[in-house]
């Protein structure tokens, strides 16, 4: 018998050390993330890869599995405990080492194994670990597999076969970087910066730029696990700012940065103006619509309006799905629909063949951006950006609000704007022409402002983010109207960053 886990355990006792500690607000809507040792220990590791080992044979899939950790200084570790109760529940774990996760993705495919269980707390702050999980490539589990795989967790209800087995495979990220770079080389000389934030991407990233004919400039691509300047977060304007300061002073075409486990990539034009993801998506989107008439692509919620008016696009005869975010929720899907591409405004990028397999990879994101370039010859990356229609959005805000508080504050949130539309009152000083509530609430005023808040599915935290076709004021009254209604709540706390 393997002991039930506890909620809470006081560090340094016994039980500490002799019962599994997991914490149930770790499971989230697509993957798993705990504060290490506060919110689960090791032995709690080892029970959660029982409860993926057991789920796996409950789904039906044959029980092989990819593992590979991020760099921090305890993924070995959690990836070792994981591993462990895998091999008690029975799976043959193909182990690919130090990886960024859309490698262990990759090596679903390159290996022939229908899971993987990735060790990384992506961009999160040192302290935090988790998996991303998957048994259906190129998808990951959403909200009906991780609400199975906490019951099976928190209960104790593993089926322990045993029988399982260990394989590491030597020298894996050299298959993944022949896989990107088996093409032909770009015909334009791009210089670009290359920012990975002293995250695992740092170990690989150069390596693919060069090989398909970039000049690399690198930026904080040593491995630090202590992330000594600022968190691998290319949402985060400290990141974006060095990001900046490296382009100017190197006069690069591009800076291309890269989040903690290297599925996601931002962007840096030529200028060090940073362009927002869901901008470069609809860049992206003019480039390959272009090639492709007439193609699918999905974006989620707090994605630009300009995905539906651009000129571009609907001359190409793009079509376009709003979607709820989160990796998980955009990559199915993506796939369900056969797009071409899924656009997350965080930076996953979900390309299909012939450019990618269907999951979010931040190279494959970067090498997009490097041939949108080598096509345009006569055209920076500024001039492609201030080609878009003019508008004026936020970043990505993130007011802190407890896991166990944010959903609820979220649904009274939206029950106030479906309030106000029905009553006929106005935000932001304008009527409500639409509400969006597939995933939080999406409020759009006549002139085209919207504002958004969703619970983050990931942190403790809300989302809000606001824009507007006008100008720069009406984004700013939008924020406004929206932090009015959220300020009413004394459970929403701080910005990690305003307009």
């Amino acid at each position: 018998m393997f002991p039930k886990p506890r909620h809470a355990l006081s560090p340094n006792t016994y039980a500490y050390e002799s019962t599994p500690l997991v914490k149930p607000t770790g499971f989230r809507e697509y993957d798993a993330r705990w504060l290490l040792e506060k919110e689960i220990n090791l032995m709690g590791i080892q029970a959660l890869g029982m409860g993926l080992g057991t789920l796996i044979r409950e789904l039906g899939v044959k029980p092989e599995i990819v593992t590979g950790h991020d760099f921090r200084g305890y993924s070995a570790s959690v990836k070792m405990a994981l591993i462990s109760g895998l091999m008690a529940a029975g799976c043959k774990v193909h182990d690919i080492g130090l990886a960024m996760t859309p490698m262990a993705y990759f090596a679903q495919f390159d290996l022939d194994v229908p899971c993987v269980a990735m060790v990384t707390a992506s961009h999160n702050d040192n302290g935090w670990t988790g998996v991303k999980m998957g048994a259906n490539r190129p998808l990951t589990f959403g909200p009906d597999e991780m609400t199975r795989l906490k019951d099976i967790v928190l209960n104790a209800r593993f089926d322990l076969k045993g029988g399982g087995s260990y394989q590491f495979h030597e020298n894996f990220p050299d298959r993944y970087i022949a896989d990107l770079t088996n093409r032909p080389k770009l015909r334009r000389r791009i210089k670009v910066v290359c920012a990975c934030g002293n995250g695992t991407a740092g170990a690989f990233a150069p390596k693919v730029l060069e090989a398909i004919g970039c000049e690399v400039v690198p930026l904080d691509t040593e491995l630090d696990h202590t992330f000594p300047r600022y968190n691998p977060n290319p949402e985060d304007m400290e990141m974006l700012h060095a990001m900046r300061d490296a382009v100017l002073a190197s006069k690069a075409d591009v800076g291309l940065g890269f989040d903690g486990d290297g599925d996601r990539c931002g962007v840096v034009d030529n200028h060090g103006e940073e362009i927002f993801a869901d901008k470069i998506g609809v860049m992206l989107a003019r480039d390959i619509s272009a090639l492709h008439p007439g193609a699918q692509f999905v974006v989620d919620v707090k994605s630009t309006g300009l995905f539906v008016t651009d000129p571009v696009l609907q001359k190409n005869g793009a079509k376009v799905e709003y979607w709820k975010t989160g990796h998980s929720y955009m990559k199915r899907r993506t796939n369900e629909l056969g797009a071409l591409v899924g656009f997350e405004k965080s930076g996953h990028f979900f390309f299909r063949a012939p450019f990618g397999r269907g999951y979010d990879d931040g190279l494959v994101s970067a090498l997009a951006v490097c041939d949108m370039l080598d096509r345009n010859p006569g055209k920076s990356m500024a001039d492609l950006k201030d080609a878009l229609p003019k508008t004026w959005g936020s970043p990505t805000m993130s007011p802190h609000c407890d896991d166990e508080k944010k959903y609820g504050i979220v649904e009274q949130v939206t029950k106030h704007f479906e309030a106000a539309k029905a009553n006929g009152e106005k935000v932001g000083g304008q009527a409500i022409r639409d509400l969006v509530t597939v995933n939080g609430v999406r409020v759009t005023v006549e002139d085209g402002s919207w504002g958004l808040v969703r619970a983050s599915s990931n942190k403790p935290e809300l989302v809000v983010v606001v824009e507007s076709p006008v100008s720069e004021g009406r984004m700013r009254d939008m924020f406004k109207a929206i932090d009015g209604v959220l300020r009413t709540h004394p459970e929403v706390g701080k910005y990690n960053q305003t307009i």
